[in-house]
């Protein structure tokens, strides 16, 4: 992780959509942190020191189950907050959050803003509307898989996790979201790439036909959430 404090207050000054979310006074708090890809932002089960707005990029949000396996729950993009359930709530335990491509964040050390923002009325008007959406996302996720075939989810998962056209997830962890097999997954994208949708470098697989991919998406995964 990388600080840079000297952009911090031209982020405020510039974008009047900051403004409109935090409260008076809290750019002097303010950091802003860049993290590479595969980078952890947070580790599952650490109280987390700051609370983090995603200015660019995108992170994936993991949880290990009780019988020892780690699960990836979603995908968190531009203008979502990171800490935001720990901010409201001190015991709460923390999900692994880790960057899954460069991403650069507005970081608030939690201990010095927590009183300021949750006594500020905007700022917990906006964080419980996003908080709702989060909540709409999961559950029409879960319709999904009722709903659609994989090939269908598949190809809004690529479109949600590929970095620069390529698609580089872990086949255990694409198969858990999907709620599928290893090998119907596998399957499913020897089929894409038998159809020339994709095209398999190593342990990658390079967009070929994104359009495609776009059509046949649900758009409900990579649905937004945030403001």
């Amino acid at each position: 992780m990388k600080k840079i404090m000297t952009e911090t207050r031209q982020h405020f000054v510039k974008e009047a959509a900051l403004q409109a979310i935090f409260p008076k006074g809290i750019e002097q708090f303010a950091e802003i942190h860049d993290f590479e890809a595969g980078e952890f932002i947070n580790v599952e089960g650490d109280e987390p020191a700051y609370l983090y707005y995603i200015l660019s990029g995108k992170v994936k949000v993991y949880f290990t189950q009780s019988n020892g396996k780690v699960a990836l729950l979603h995908f968190l993009g531009t203008h979502s907050f990171i800490g935001d359930m720990e901010l409201l709530e001190a015991r709460y335990y923390s999900k692994g959050i880790q960057a899954s491509q460069k991403t650069r964040c507005l970081a608030f050390p939690t201990v010095h803003v927590r009183e300021l923002l949750l006594n500020d009325v905007t700022f917990l008007r906006h964080l419980a509307l996003y908080m709702s959406k989060k909540i709409m996302h999961n559950s029409a996720k879960m319709s999904q898989s009722l709903a659609y075939p994989l090939e269908n989810r598949l190809a809004e998962f690529i479109l949600m996790s590929e970095n620069n056209g390529i698609y580089k997830e872990k086949h255990t962890e694409a198969a858990e979201f999907l709620g599928v097999s290893y090998r119907h997954l596998l399957h499913v994208l020897a089929q894409f790439v038998e159809r020339g949708l994709l095209q398999k470098d190593g342990r990658c697989y390079i967009l070929r036909e994104k359009s495609i991919l776009e059509e046949m998406a649900t758009s409900i995964f990579a649905t937004a959430i945030h403001d």
